[in-house]
């Protein structure tokens, strides 16, 4: 028991220390939004990405640790979480306390990830309304009439349906 409880800490761990790359990569994206960099961003999204596979491998190595410790335990592995592996831990103070110290660590890192997720989020959908609201605003200025505006030469000017007026001296 006592090496799948070790097993579990260092998944947890190591998720941990995936997450807070991701986190970084996050705070960085954020900068990168606000540049309209489009290069920069797709380089970010290719970095996180690799995060995220690994990330994606220690989950599925957590959930099988967690099966074991029920399996060990005889507990519902449906109902069984980590705080709850915690819990069951009474005799054991050493690997209890590791244990809450990187869940509550893991948590911690997981909400700031998640609030500069946030913010991104809500960046790029500024970002989309800005270039809707140009491209509505383009679209419109094509749909202007036309008034006769010519020149001495009498031919028609216009610029982009903008209606100008060339006064003769």
């Amino acid at each position: 028991m006592a090496s799948l409880i070790e097993e579990l800490i260092d998944t947890l761990d190591n998720e941990n220390t995936e997450y807070e790359a991701l986190l970084e990569l996050s705070t960085q994206k954020t900068g990168v939004i606000v540049k309209d960099d489009i290069t920069g961003l797709n380089e970010m999204i290719a970095k996180e990405q690799v995060h995220l596979d690994k990330i994606v491998n220690l989950e599925k190595k957590r959930i099988e640790v967690i099966n074991d410790i029920a399996i060990v335990l005889n507990k519902d592995v449906n109902t069984l979480t980590v705080k709850g592996i915690v819990n069951l831990l009474e005799g054991q103070k050493a690997e209890q306390q590791k244990l809450a110290r990187v869940h509550d660590r893991l948590k911690r890192t997981l909400k700031s990830v998640e609030a500069v997720n946030e913010m991104n989020k809500g960046l790029i959908e500024e970002t989309l309304e800005l270039i809707d609201f140009n491209i509505n605003y383009i679209n419109g200025l094509s749909q202007i009439p036309e008034t006769a505006n010519y020149t001495k030469d009498a031919y028609n000017q216009s610029q982009m349906g903008i209606a100008t007026f060339d006064k003769k001296n």
